[in-house]
């Protein structure tokens, strides 16, 4: 099994989920702070891979949500020089195991990557989403998302 340096938000919920969900299929967890990591340009970027700006995004944060920060219409250098500055805007968790990196939490993705033991804990077969922030986003969105952009 994996060692997987794990950047989150401390207190995501989803984050969390996907922690408990990479322990239980044997894999060792090292998580760390991706807010107050000190982040380069080119590391962050490694995480990106050949996926479009838009995807490097949270959006979630409260800059995206609101439509504040427009991140398909962003370039790479542009993007990231936000995220340097914001490190909220990076879509979580960024992964690193053996020199490899990757950004989000697709299962079936992480699964082929790692391996999972089973998509998640107590639903067979059936799918759960472990990236879209599961409290209400909107007017009605939760005061603790809103302040920490979860």
């Amino acid at each position: 099994m994996a060692t997987v340096l794990f950047y989150e938000k401390p207190g995501c919920i989803n984050n969390t989920k996907q922690k408990v969900l990479l322990a239980s299929a044997g894999h060792t967890v090292q998580a760390k702070n991706l807010l107050t990591e000190r982040w380069t340009a080119a590391r962050l970027r490694a995480f990106f891979g050949d996926l479009p700006v838009a995807d490097w995004f949270n959006h979630s944060a409260p800059r995206v949500r609101d439509g504040e920060i427009w991140p398909h219409k962003l370039s790479g250098e542009q993007a990231i020089a936000l995220m340097l500055k914001e490190p909220l805007l990076i879509r979580r968790p960024l992964m690193e195991v053996d020199g490899q990196r990757r950004v989000g939490f697709d299962q079936d993705a992480v699964d082929r990557w790692i391996g999972l033991a089973h998509k998640a804990p107590g639903r067979d077969q059936q799918r759960v989403d472990l990236e879209t922030c599961p409290r209400q986003v909107g007017k009605l969105h939760a005061a603790s998302c809103q302040e920490t952009g979860e």
